[in-house]
């Protein structure tokens, strides 16, 4: 266990006051630019809003005018349909009201962005969401360098170190075939947006020319969204809906489905009948958080990056300046200070998919580092 960060109980912290000729400032509707008068990832309604990617947090209905990356214009319009969007080629750059605007890949989900800005002589670059290993469903993250660099700490403990992608795949696919073997589906709850596709796209590739162990299974809730990925080129393996197949069918009990949380102790799983289920999520990584989902199998797979990720991905932006917008924000601060960089922090209504689970695996996490980081 890495000790350097102090990982006493995490106290709010207050938006990083501004200073003069910031490019991005916090203000109640979200992260502004003054110059370019645009937010990004606005969370009340605004004129102009730069938008990272797609998921609800950072995407929302009520803004006049969106801008997104090209590769995330089928999903943010599968999100919010109908919205008045312009998209932007990754690395293409426009000028707006003098500040430079270009958007280059987060690697979170599919065309999730960083937004790089130029004016007075300084770069900066907001991270949105992101992690650096590529997973085939998304462009990988591109380190942009920047005086200075706002991150996410979403998992911002020394605590969250994640497996690789191949050894998720082979971990899921293995479960996933001796489940099939025994006559029992395979229920993996994921979220809709970015883990789903991750674990569809995943898994095709792991089976290779060997085949996957059964049929696979989608919650309706996933169909517009597989969709986008796959018209965006990402490969996924064929699927079917259970009502496609008769409620007594012998492929059911050979299947992976592949479902979102809130379908969790729904009457729709009724059909599968004994089954094996498992929660896809970087909070799996705590014995604690699985116990309180009731799952069988705990994978820890995210989209965020992990602790290593996030130290690499802030050294290899080369800022001098750190601006935590969300997560372990007093220990991300405290440690980057500890180490020479001014850090600061952005309150933000940026969270997770299921926060009740995000705060109940932050309070273990920082229990779990700071007992054992105790001499």
């Amino acid at each position: 266990m890495h000790q350097e960060a102090r990982l006493d109980h995490p106290r709010p912290f207050p938006s990083a006051p501004a200073r003069p000729g910031d490019l991005v400032v916090a203000r109640p509707e979200g992260l502004y630019c003054p110059p370019g008068d645009f937010y990004i990832d606005p969370w009340r309604p605004v004129q102009r809003a730069v938008i990272t990617h797609a998921h609800s947090d950072h995407a929302r209905f009520g803004h006049a005018h969106y801008l997104c990356s090209e590769p995330g214009r089928g999903v943010l319009l599968a999100r919010l349909p109908g919205i008045h969007l312009d998209t932007l080629p990754y690395g293409e750059r426009i000028t707006h009201h003098g500040v430079t605007l270009s958007l280059h890949p987060a690697g979170h989900v599919l065309g999730s962005s960083q937004v790089r800005l130029e004016y007075g002589g300084q770069v900066w670059v907001a991270s949105g969401d992101y992690k650096l290993e590529a997973d085939g469903t998304c462009d990988p993250f591109e380190p942009v360098p920047c005086d200075t660099f706002i991150t996410e700490s979403t998992f911002g403990l020394p605590i969250y170190r994640w497996p690789s992608q191949p050894t998720l795949m082979a971990e899921i696919f293995h479960w996933w075939q001796a489940n099939a073997k025994a006559g029992r589906a395979s229920i993996v709850y994921a979220y809709s947006f970015g883990k789903a596709q991750r674990i569809l796209h995943g898994l095709l590739h792991h089976a290779g020319v060997a085949g996957l162990p059964g049929p696979v299974i989608v919650h309706g809730a996933l169909s517009t969204l597989n969709a986008a990925y796959a018209d965006a080129g990402v490969a996924l393996p064929p699927m079917a809906l259970a009502s496609e197949l008769p409620p007594r069918s012998p492929l059911l009990r050979r299947a992976l489905v592949v479902a979102p949380p809130s379908a969790q102790r729904s009457p729709w799983l009724r059909r599968f009948g004994d089954a094996s289920d498992a929660f896809a999520s970087g909070w799996m990584q705590l014995r604690g958080t699985r116990r309180r989902r009731g799952v069988d199998r705990g994978f820890a797979l995210s989209d965020h990056a992990d602790w290593p990720g996030l130290l690499q991905a802030i050294s290899a932006t080369g800022a001098g300046r750190i601006i935590v917008t969300h997560g372990n924000v007093p220990v991300m601060v405290r440690y980057l200070n500890e180490r020479g960089w001014q850090a600061q922090a952005f309150e933000t209504e940026y969270g997770d998919d299921d926060e009740a689970v995000r705060v109940a695996a932050q309070a273990e996490a920082v229990s779990a580092a700071g007992n054992e980081a105790a001499p």
